[in-house]
């Protein structure tokens, strides 16, 4: 099956090629389980090889595992010249300079006798390995093969830097001459004797600076695969992929490879071995050489011919059944389930098994145990999922967060909620998802109050690292956020993680509150203007939602595709509610830049319609990108009800900040100046008028006077 995203990633492969231009592709982003939860609850995501491999085998008891400094020296998926090289620094090892120089020189001869004869000065042990040595690289095996029995000929106080050499180059001298001898059976089994030597000389404590013990497993396995034991080869294999070895990881892939190619009835044969079942059930299960959804070609065949020869099989069991659910086939894997135990697999399975049984209550039980019995480290490893998400899959949580869906169907959503914060940073999207769209903000605060105490903040070091916040921080950030959208101003500060972000949200919460008590206009509109530019400018900070719209847990730089909440078997009314009742307002990205805009226009409602003010704050709220509707109501808002100023020919752009103080002034003057608009059309009427109406009065007034004087 091809996946939905597969041409987008083509093309950021391509993209990223150096074709000329640098182009940067767009992150990928984790799976998020709640997006489709009917298909998260049916999906059983794939294993990992490398995991199953780990189970199966048996390690080799007082051998050494392998360390990361040290390199095979017959490692064919290593660097080119890296075994020579390591070689080459172990053989000088315990000799004294002199003694390493000439080593050296004896390296280059092509004659083994002259290797005795020139370096007679040498240690026997160290003379005779050379000698053999080279007589290795001349082709001339059966001088090779006297030269390494007679070093291991020695007491075992003469030969403590180069038994383990000699043993292990005597197996491989000896399968080399395999290909000719006439007993090759016979030939087999002294390579696999010294192989043996080599490994328990390695154990007891013989130099092995190249750990040649842990190689001699692989080398062993070689052998045993060569007379046909395919079941012996993959048991050493698997021991030297558990002592550390990457070669025996990837010997064991190449043989699943070849498995895979074998005809059908050669392959029903080896498939009655336990070791051959095993590491084709770990294959299996592991989708291992799937490529972009494509099944291999030979990945039916194998299914069946392992489902027909382990029926009613008693090992393996929980992995038999993962690999029927994983193919469909339902019915195979209940009948494996009954013999797979009380392992963590095994109850995942019956979980799911109930779910599409409509069990719902069966399923939240196996769920449960499946929780207990996953180990709490155990880890699948990597995985991209279908659509290209990614996941860091950890059995016990993945089995909590498919549990999680369970309970918030069932209303139990502060369970949900927990069992998703579990997962830490794997499942953060839909526990941020719970936390601020389907939890009451007093459900959260309590939570987080009660068992989500402050984490030390970053230092500056580390947030110039890229150090990640702890999810707990995340957790009380987004808290933080909530309550402020929420109108919590006084309680919402302490929950921010560092000094920075505590002042931003303290300023906005004085500035709300501080509009919320002010009773002259211009001390409200001041208050509001001042809050909606904090708003604007530290908005996904202190204001954003850590999922839809904004995205704050990416700063906002990306979005996620989002489909809409409906009621249907996983999705309960009660909880559609809740998510309506706690989306953001407007319900569109940056949602935080609409509400400054609000802010700002109640700012403006408060202030004199004629002062400069009032058309700052219109100007100022215009450049902050809240949508271009917006942008034009608030312009034309401005030329319907605002004065005229000169900076206006760059309205949202080229903004002074609001005169407060001068707007009170405004409260008279525009009763006066809307007077004397009102009355320009009719200026020499009034003129006239008023003259007339000054004469009448003084000519009123001279009359009293007059009458006053004559009565007395």
């Amino acid at each position: 099956m091809l996946t939905r995203n597969w041409p987008r990633h083509l093309l950021c492969l391509s993209l990223c090629l150096p074709l000329g231009s640098a182009l940067a592709c767009g992150p990928d982003f984790p799976m998020r389980l709640l997006d489709n939860r009917g298909q998260t609850l049916a999906d059983l995501p794939e294993g990992n090889f490398n995991f199953e491999l780990s189970r199966l085998g048996k390690a080799i008891a007082g051998l050494k595992n392998v360390t990361a400094a040290t390199h095979n020296p017959n490692d064919l998926y290593g660097e080119e010249n890296a075994a020579a090289e390591a070689r080459d620094k172990a053989e000088q090892l315990g000799l004294s300079a002199d003694q390493q120089t000439l080593v050296k020189q004896l390296r280059g001869l092509t004659d083994a006798h002259q290797v005795e004869v020139q370096g007679a000065s040498l240690p026997a042990e160290i003379r005779l390995y050379v000698a053999g040595a080279v007589a290795f690289a001349t082709g001339d095996h059966q001088l090779a093969v006297e030269y390494f029995n007679k070093l291991l000929a020695l007491p075992a106080y003469q030969r403590p830097l180069r038994s383990t050499w000699a043993a292990y180059s005597l197996g491989r001298t000896l399968f080399a001459m395999s290909s000719e001898a006439g007993d090759k059976v016979v030939a087999l089994e002294r390579s696999r004797d010294a192989f043996r030597q080599a490994r328990q000389l390695s154990i007891d404590g013989f130099s092995d600076p190249l750990e040649l013990g842990v190689a001699s497993l692989g080398e062993e396995a070689r052998v045993v695969r060569a007379a046909g034991d395919w079941n012996g080869a993959i048991e050493l294999y698997e021991a030297q992929n558990l002592h550390g070895s990457a070669v025996g990881y990837t010997s064991l892939k190449q043989l699943m490879n070849e498995l895979a190619e074998l005809p059908e009835v050669e392959l029903a044969e080896l498939l009655q071995h336990t070791s051959v079942q095993q590491l084709v059930t770990a294959s299996l299960v592991s989708r291992q050489g799937w490529s972009f959804g494509d099944e291999p070609p030979n990945e039916k065949k194998l299914v069946k011919l392992l489902q027909n020869s382990t029926r009613g099989s008693l090992e393996n069991a929980d992995r038999l059944a993962a690999m029927s659910y994983q193919q469909g086939d339902y019915a195979g894997a209940k009948a494996f389930l009954e013999n797979a135990g009380d392992g963590g697999l095994a109850w995942w399975l019956r979980a799911k098994l109930a779910v599409r049984d409509g069990d719902k209550n069966a399923a939240a039980a196996a769920y449960s145990k499946a929780a207990q019995a996953f180990p709490q480290k155990e880890d699948w490893g990597y995985r991209r999922t279908p659509d290209w998400a990614y996941e860091s899959l950890q059995p016990k949580c993945r089995v909590e967060g498919e549990s999680a869906i369970l309970a918030l169907q069932r209303g139990e959503y502060l369970q949900a909620f927990v069992q998703l914060y579990r997962s830490n940073s794997t499942y953060w999207f839909d526990a941020a998802t719970v936390a601020e769209r389907v939890l009451t903000v007093e459900e959260l605060k309590k939570y987080v109050d009660d068992n989500v105490p402050a984490p030390p903040a970053l230092t500056q070091q580390e947030r110039d690292n890229y150090v990640p916040l702890p999810v707990a921080a995340s957790l009380r950030n987004l808290l933080g956020r909530r309550l402020l959208r929420e109108g919590h101003y006084a309680e919402a500060v302490a929950y921010f993680d560092n000094p920075d972000l505590q002042n931003k949200a303290r300023l906005y919460s004085e500035q709300r509150l501080k509009a919320d008590s002010a009773w002259w206009p211009t001390k409200r509109a001041s208050a509001l203007y001042n809050a909606a530019w904090t708003a604007r400018e530290w908005g996904m900070d202190i204001l954003g939602y850590e999922m839809a719209p904004d995205y704050a847990t990416f700063g906002g730089n990306y979005s996620l595709e989002s489909t809409e909440l409906k009621v249907g078997p996983l999705v309960s009314e009660a909880e559609v509610q809740r998510q309506k009742a706690s989306e953001a307002k407007p319900d569109q990205r940056y949602h935080y830049r609409f509400v400054a805009t609000e802010l700002a226009s109640r700012a403006a409602d408060n202030l004199p319609h004629t002062s400069e003010a009032f058309a700052a704050v219109l100007c100022n709220a215009a450049g902050w990108n809240s949508s271009l509707e917006e942008q034009s109501a608030l312009y034309q808002r401005y030329i319907k009800e605002g004065p005229y100023v000169l900076w206006a020919v760059d309205f949202g752009n080229q903004c002074p900040y609001p005169d407060f103080e001068n707007a009170d002034k405004r409260y008279v003057t525009q009763v006066t100046d809307s007077v004397r608009t009102t009355l320009r059309p009719y200026k020499w009427p009034v003129q006239v008028g008023a003259i007339v109406l000054v004469t009448a009065a003084a000519l009123l007034l001279i009359s009293r006077r007059q009458r006053k004087a004559h009565k007395g």
